[in-house]
């Protein structure tokens, strides 16, 4: 069904005439309804109309008023479903956005009354001081809300232990198509439709008894057995899973259950996964809370992507399981896992009773599904990646899977909850060929076939969606499928609600998203852009809170908690810029408004499991829109930075003459307007001296050719380092150079600051100048590759800069092999200490505020840093999230309350926290001049910390 734009002007009326402020919370811009076309799966469906409800009456009112004209309603909590279960055509109801509530939680009752839209990390975080916590946790679980956990009727890893979401809810407000609200029990009701559903399930109860409810993961389809009058007839339970089809949870009462104080995590290692799994009901028996299976290969990618050090040790083997027991008495539980070891027979265990260990192999596991997505050679996808079969026959089912995928020529990477049988995969299905949908149907036709032999569910968690709703005949009967109908007729006869999924399903290969950009002009001749772009699956980890875990992205969504200021929405308008037909062209609108408040802080390039690299798509989205045009005036001024800084240089007293001049009210004003700088932000103050480079004794200082000349050989005990300065370092502000060369003389180098003119043009790369940025490293890599050819360790000061050898160099010079070279010589100062073996000075006593720039913390790493600090024997707080300076950003007109929000989200409420003796410490530019600007503190770099103690070292 297409939806016209005289329906929508027709719905809009009506809900005014219900209610008339309710078309306020309506959004049918472009914008939205690019940023709700996708899901977490790789369906793309465009909405009419956006709603984000503040109240149920809201939510009342929009079904109310897309009932009596006919138009379509699908529900969305956190936009992470993997089936295309939240994406529609009609009207899309975001209950995530208003709807968070957490009502009541009662910890004698152990029950919490919630909003739909309540984040389950939120409802444990309620629950923790308690004991208490939900039991289910998706891998999502720190964005995915209770109202889509019911709606999928969702598991993850602690299902084994604390059960799914239909264990665990005892009663749902639930709306109908019609608009009334009925609150669902289990037991009898007066509802006349909920008693026909009684009576339905009466009139059925062999088929019921027989094909439903055979095994804890049997999720396709309604799950008709809590309708048996030996179940209750438990409504709330039969609700989870109905995927929006039936009704829209408003309110939910759920049960919370006591979590165990102790618990130790078992490693076991075999020679396959299959044999892995051959082995879990041999566990089962010692009452794991979880039971998690894996192969090297997951456990490869991610030491690739986050080092090796991201991963404990783990047992002989090539496929493992991880098993958390818990309970109230640890001497009890040590003994349970050794006893579940002795009767494991793996090739090797290990009982892990360190947290935080644990939580580092359990992270490998949460990561899964993202890093499983970019992990093979080619794209691999969502659509087949949550099937279940009984766990006896879960090794049996692993290894005809795996054949399944060879004769299909497909690759994958199995993982999942073996102790339920449940099984995630990703597969590089090649959805962007001409035949793409056609090999991806063949293949999950094949694979549900596969399924049902071994007595299992194509879905085992996630819901069947648009994914596998097609495949229900391939594992219930007609009489089954035919009993599904009914139910939709009797709770939305008029196929309202999450058409298409389900009853009446839509082909499993219709609306495939690559499939439709394939041929699009943007595709043609930017084909690397169009893959980079979607390579975003919508798992959605850039809407988490993951600062506190000493994440960074993605801190201008933190700010404002509107779905374009994430890295997803801002993938899904770029995947729609690509698609061509919704959002047209690099320099459309709805492009200008998702990138606007982007940072470019690469926290993304490492938090999102998917690789994503929103600061470079910004860059190039910037390079195309601009090229041969117009730039914004700030393009010219702060973009071309160091160009200005050169110029003031050269002329003898200039920077003072131009320091006096913006501090004039008139002049400093203008200056701002014409660099496009908001009239909050203080200028810096360029260095009255000249060039700090310059400023050393011929000591410390050297040319690139004289280095080489002289080789990595000193008296020193490490040898010769060249410190390259960067143009903020260079020319504005605060850098003390002869507190580096202080700090690395003392660790044992011969230090010597380079006094070439070397620019990385990280300016022009922020700002879009590609073809600029490219000449800049060009002529940098003439003066710095043949000092790490001569094996001379290069040291950076400015960490925005030193991570562009490391990232965006790659990118636009790799083409040059010296550009490989200089990337793995150059090293931050902490990276040069530590391999030196360096003791810092004591610094016990002290408290210290460290906040990594972004770029730092994201791509260079701030370990080392980290290390040193500790070391000291400071108390030491690290700051995750971005310092919401970032550059240029933070200074622009149109920034300024975002960049301020964002540091209120980590870095201000850190430094307060920490009190005014505190010593707040960054190697950023930018995030000392947030600091001064916004706490009126002036914070140290690494190198000034130390050299001030090494009068006591």
């Amino acid at each position: 069904m297409i939806v016209d734009s005289e329906l929508l002007g027709d719905f809009v009326s009506t809900l005014g005439r219900l209610d008339s402020g309710a078309p306020d919370c309506l959004d049918s811009s472009t914008l939205a309804r690019a940023l709700y076309s996708s899901d977490a799966s790789i369906y793309r469906v465009v909405p009419t109309a956006v709603a984000r409800p503040r109240s149920v009456e809201e939510v009342t009112a929009l079904v109310r008023a897309a009932a009596e004209v006919g138009l379509p309603v699908t529900t969305r909590g956190a936009g992470t479903s993997c089936a295309g279960n939240a994406i529609g055509e009609g009207l899309v109801i975001d209950l995530a956005r208003h709807l968070h509530t957490i009502h009541q939680l009662d910890p004698e009752a152990r029950t919490a009354v919630v909003d739909p839209g309540v984040i389950q990390a939120s409802l444990q975080d309620a629950g923790r001081p308690h004991g208490l916590r939900f039991g289910p946790d998706p891998s999502t679980s720190t964005r995915c809300t209770i109202g889509g956990m019911i709606g999928n009727n969702a598991c993850g890893p602690r299902a084994l232990g604390y059960g799914r979401t239909c264990d665990n809810v005892v009663s749902v407000d639930l709306l109908t198509a019609a608009g009334d609200v009925l609150t669902v029990r289990s037991g009898e009701s007066a509802d006349p439709r909920l008693t026909r559903l009684r009576e339905l399930a009466e009139a059925n109860l062999g088929v019921i008894r027989t094909e439903f409810g055979r095994f804890s993961r049997q999720v396709s389809g309604y799950q008709m057995e809590h309708l048996a009058p030996e179940n209750g007839f438990n409504l709330p339970a039969f609700i989870c899973g109905t995927e929006g089809t039936l009704g829209i949870v408003t309110r939910a009462t759920v049960r919370m259950v006591a979590d165990p104080p102790y618990g130790v995590t078992v490693a076991l290692g075999y020679p396959t996964m299959p044999e892995a799994a051959d082995a879990v009901t041999a566990l089962l028996p010692f009452k794991p809370v979880a039971c998690e299976g894996m192969d090297r290969r997951i456990v490869d990618v991610v030491a690739r992507a986050k080092g090796a050090s991201a991963v404990p040790d783990l047992p002989r083997g090539d496929g493992w399981m991880f098993l958390d027991l818990r309970g109230d008495d640890l001497a009890e539980v040590t003994a349970r896992a050794q006893q579940m070891t002795a009767a494991s027979g793996a090739l090797d265990a290990r009982v892990v009773s360190d947290p935080v260990e644990a939580a580092a192999l359990w992270q490998i596991r949460s990561d899964g599904a993202g890093l499983a997505g970019v992990s093979l050679e080619k794209l691999a996808w969502a659509g087949w990646e949550d099937a279940a079969v009984p766990p006896s026959d879960l090794g049996a089912y692993l290894r005809d899977f795996e054949e399944l995928l060879t004769a299909h020529g497909l690759h994958g990477m199995p993982y999942g909850h073996f102790g339920e049988g449940c099984v995630h995969c990703r597969i590089d299905y090649p959805l962007d060929a001409d035949d793409g949908p056609a090999q991806y149907r063949s293949f999950v036709e094949d694979a549900a076939a596969l399924v049902a032999r071994h007595g299992g569910s194509a879905s085992g968690e996630h819901g069947d969606g648009r994914a596998r709703s097609a495949l229900l005949p391939a594992m219930y009967s007609p009489e089954a499928i035919s009993l599904f109908g009914q139910v939709k007729g009797i709770l939305d006869p008029d196929n309202l609600l999450n058409p298409g999924v389900l009853v009446d399903p839509r082909p499993v290969e219709a609306d495939i998203r690559v499939f439709a950009a394939r041929n699009s002009p943007l595709t043609l001749s930017h084909p690397q852009f169009a893959h980079d772009v979607h390579q975003c699956t919508g798992v959605g980890k850039c809407i988490a809170e993951n600062s506190q875990h000493g994440g960074v992205m993605c801190p201008s969504y933190q700010a404002s908690h509107n779905e374009k200021d994430s890295t997803r929405g801002r993938a899904k308008v770029l995947q729609e810029m690509v698609n061509g037909t919704l959002v047209n062209g690099w320099d459309s609108p709805e492009v200008a408004q998702a990138l606007d408040l982007c940072l470019a802080c690469k926290g993304c390039a490492r938090d999102c499991p998917t690789g994503i690299d929103m600061a470079s798509y910004r860059s190039r989205v910037f390079f195309e829109k601009y090229r041969g045009h117009l730039r914004p005036r700030s393009h010219y001024v702060m973009g071309w930075l160091p160009r200005w800084e050169r110029l003031i240089s050269a002329v003898p007293g200039m920077a003072t003459v131009t320091n006096t001049a913006l501090k004039i009210p008139g002049i400093k004003h203008l200056g701002r307007w014409v660099a496009g700088v908001d009239q909050r932000r203080p200028l810096p103050t360029f260095r009255p001296g000249g060039p700090a480079r310059k400023g050393l004794s011929a000591e410390h200082s050297t040319t690139a050719a004289d280095a080489v000349r002289a080789g990595r050989s000193s008296t020193a005990k490490h040898g010769r380092v060249v410190i390259w300065i960067d143009s903020f370092s260079d020319m504005l502000g605060d850098c003390d150079l002869s507190a580096v060369v202080a700090v690395l003389a003392d660790a044992g180098y011969q230090p010597e600051v380079l006094t070439d003119d070397v620019c990385c043009g990280l300016t022009w790369i922020t700002t879009g100048q590609l073809d600029g940025a490219a000449k800049k490293l060009r002529k940098a890599l003439d003066v710095l590759a043949p000092l790490a050819e001569a094996g001379i360790p290069i040291v950076g000061l400015e960490p925005s800069c030193t991570t562009v050898w490391r990232s965006d160099a790659q990118e636009l010079v790799g083409d040059d092999p010296r550009t490989a070279v200089v990337g793995k010589d150059i090293h931050t100062m902490a990276e040069m200490l530590e391999a030196a073996g360096w003791q810092p000075p004591s610094l016990a006593g002290h408290t210290i505020v460290a906040q990594p720039h972004c770029h730092h913390a994201s791509i260079l790493g701030f370990g080392p840093d980290r290390r040193l600090l500790e070391a000291s024997g400071a108390t030491v707080t690290t700051v995750g999230g971005c310092c919401g300076y970032a550059g240029n950003f933070g200074v622009e007109i149109g920034h300024y309350e975002t960049s301020v929000a964002v540091a209120e989200h980590d870095l201000l409420p850190a430094i307060e926290k920490a009190g005014p003796g505190a010593i707040v410490v960054s190697d950023g530019f930018s995030c000392r001049r947030q600091t001064s600007d916004l706490a009126g503190r002036r914070a140290l770099t690494l190198a000034e910390l130390f050299a001030s103690h090494l009068q006591h070292h």
